[in-house]
């Protein structure tokens, strides 16, 4: 794995390697198509975060399917608002459509929360959440996720699509706050 990687004013150790990531995506796309046999799923992708996770996802996605994405964000430094702002709504159509939401990762659940409550409002014909990390310890909200790769510690990653404030999205592996 990596070294040390300072964004900004903050230095992040390695934490997932490309290889335990990979892993999780594979198993991941392998159980989405095995629910999703006779159906055509549709991945919404939860933008900046999770565009890495799910350009993977999808080419280890065996079959057909469609992909959008929806920008959200509920984050300014290493803390969450509390807050989710979806700057454009859901402009997709999604009635009567099978949508896998594509999370990078899942703490409290309060962007996927207001989500659902727009897929459902918008006709979705059911909604499923697949999230490459979870923080268990954080997540208790009354609705699953899905499909969940890797179920991590409360602590702030960056790396694989994940940021600090703009920085370390392209980094190939996942990093922690060191």
């Amino acid at each position: 794995m990596g070294q040390l990687v300072t964004l900004h004013d903050k230095q992040f150790k390695p934490y997932l390697s490309e290889q335990q990531i990979a892993q999780a995506v594979n198993k991941m796309a392998k159980q989405i198509e095995n629910d999703f046999k006779n159906e055509t799923p549709y991945f919404l992708v939860v933008l900046n975060g999770a565009f890495m996770f799910a350009s993977d996802l999808v080419k280890a996605f065996g079959k057909q399917c469609e992909v959008a994405f929806i920008k959200a964000s509920s984050y300014q430094g290493t803390k969450s608002t509390g807050h989710v702002h979806l700057p454009d709504g859901i402009t997709q159509d999604v009635k009567n459509k099978q949508v896998v939401l594509i999370e990078d990762i899942v703490e409290t659940g309060t962007t996927i929360e207001t989500l659902l409550a727009e897929l459902k409002a918008a006709g979705a014909a059911g909604v499923r959440i697949a999230s490459l990390l979870i923080k268990k310890e954080l997540y208790h909200k009354p609705f699953p996720i899905h499909y969940s790769g890797i179920s991590i510690s409360n602590a702030f990653v960056v790396g694989y699509g994940l940021d600090y404030n703009g920085l370390g999205r392209n980094l190939k592996e996942i990093y922690v706050l060191a």
